[in-house]
């Protein structure tokens, strides 16, 4: 007992202090892309044809990516030979419409808080429950690192429920297989009114690699209104507990 104390103390404080500080993020992690559509040349389609999930749109001199349907594998950038695609280390992806997923030139808009009367019902305590619906549980195991005490998710008054009658809202990742259906639509449906809708991950957003498969429904949009998407393959825990809090007015920068 005494030796695990004494190695307790010397670990020290081991919680992140976000969102006052940002824990540094590892080399090899992929953020939000750049994208410079005046280094791209008109004919050039190399990065769409590179893309796994159809993620990327090039029109003339336009040049899009789709945050939500991209998996952030990094073949657009190895393939892009003028510079136009890079992968910052920005981490902050969330958003609460789907149309704000897409990445051009522009500044990127993050995810905008709840309205006054939801921020005051969900603002100190937000119960949900997590529906993996046909997932490869990359994305599932990434929200379970937010209840470590690393993150300590329970410290925003964000908590994870065994029952859907016990949420306020829905966290739901994988691309809703045909199997999972109905189990997710009775698990919003057992949820009380008002309730929010999370769609985590490239999967439950458009699908990811499974997009368009007969087997699948390619994300949730078009069964649920969604509050709020937060992309990536997985989203790491930073990405998805920056979404959370900004959908409770907690970051407003």
């Amino acid at each position: 007992m005494f030796r695990i104390i004494r190695a307790r103390l010397r670990q020290g404080h081991r919680t992140v202090d976000y969102p006052r500080q940002v824990p540094p993020l590892p080399d090899r992690f992929r953020g939000r892309p750049a994208v410079d559509a005046a280094k791209c040349p008109a004919d050039c389609r190399a990065c769409v044809q590179a893309c796994p999930a159809g993620a990327i749109q090039h029109t003339g001199r336009r040049l899009a990516i789709d945050l939500g349907r991209c998996l952030f594998c990094g073949q657009c950038e190895g393939k892009c030979g003028h510079g136009a695609i890079r992968f910052t280390n920005e981490y902050r992806l969330a958003a609460r419409g789907r149309d704000d997923l897409r990445v051009m030139d522009s500044e990127a808009r993050l995810a905008q808080a709840l309205d006054r009367q939801m921020q005051r019902l969900f603002g100190r305590s937000l119960k949900l429950r997590q529906v993996s619906a046909g997932g490869c549980s990359a994305c599932e195991a990434d929200v379970n690192v937010l209840g470590t005490l690393v993150y300590d998710l329970g410290r925003f008054g964000i908590q994870f429920v065994a029952s859907p009658r016990h949420a306020d809202g829905v966290l739901v990742t994988g691309p809703i297989t045909a199997n999972m259906r109905l189990a997710l639509s009775k698990t919003y449906a057992a949820i009380p009114a008002p309730k929010l809708v999370i769609a985590a991950g490239a999967c439950a957003i458009a699908g990811g690699p499974y997009a368009g498969h007969a087997e699948t429904n390619s994300g949730v949009g078009d069964l649920l209104p969604v509050d709020l998407y937060i992309p990536g393959c997985p989203p790491h825990p930073l990405t998805l507990l920056d979404g959370l809090l900004r959908l409770l007015g907690r970051i407003a920068d």
